[in-house]
């Protein structure tokens, strides 16, 4: 049975997997409750996008960043949370009626990107490009994991690298107003994703 750790601790466990300069992505194996707060609040800006429900909770940080078959990344800059990705298998999804549709559901092979995001006074500087490729490289390693799917707006994932397949487009998503789809990625264990445009170096650590 999956383990969820709902012991409320205040120091967060992590492993630093890249840096730049300030800049650094962690892999988070425990959230504590000092890391809540910025967490919560770097969430907000989702709000408008994705509806409510992506605003984070105590709640919430506990079943998705503190699950053991959870990818939560944060990145850090100056020691200040300023962003994070978290990946999900799709089975974790269950009461959801779209992953439930999936054809890969209950085939163990599929991450869903549940959230990412970065804050916005760091746009155009790279770290945004620097967190998701650490995600898609750290999540192709995973074993029997060929796929990754998420919901973004219509239009959004034309702009992904690699082979992506708009699996299906849903209207109001999360009482939004907004049009989105449901796309999946077919991962290239042989490929190594880089971002498209100039970034910062970063540091393997």
């Amino acid at each position: 049975m999956e383990n969820i750790n709902f012991f409320q601790e205040p120091d967060s466990q992590s492993k630093i997997i890249a840096s730049s300069g300030p800049f650094l992505v962690e892999f988070m194996k425990y959230v504590g409750t000092n890391d809540y707060k910025s967490l919560i609040e770097i969430s907000k800006s989702l709000e408008e996008e994705y509806g409510r429900a992506a605003k984070l909770t105590p709640n919430t940080i506990q079943t998705y960043f503190n699950r053991s078959s959870s990818l939560p990344f944060i990145a850090r800059h100056q020691d200040t949370i300023v962003g994070y990705i978290i990946g999900l298998p799709l089975e974790t999804l269950s009461k959801e009626p779209w992953a439930r549709l999936d054809i890969n559901f209950n085939k163990n092979n599929t991450i869903y990107t549940y959230a990412f995001v970065i804050q916005k006074k760091f746009y155009g500087n790279g770290y945004a490009k620097i967190l998701k490729r650490v995600y898609l490289n750290w999540v192709k390693k995973q074993e029997k994991i060929l796929f990754i799917t998420g919901h973004v707006k219509a239009g959004i994932s034309s702009r992904f690298k690699g082979k992506i397949d708009i699996i299906d487009t849903v209207e109001n998503w999360q009482g939004t107003g907004k049009l989105f789809e449901y796309y999946r990625r077919e991962l290239d264990p042989e490929k190594f994703y880089a971002a498209r445009t100039n970034s910062p170096k970063i540091k393997k650590v």
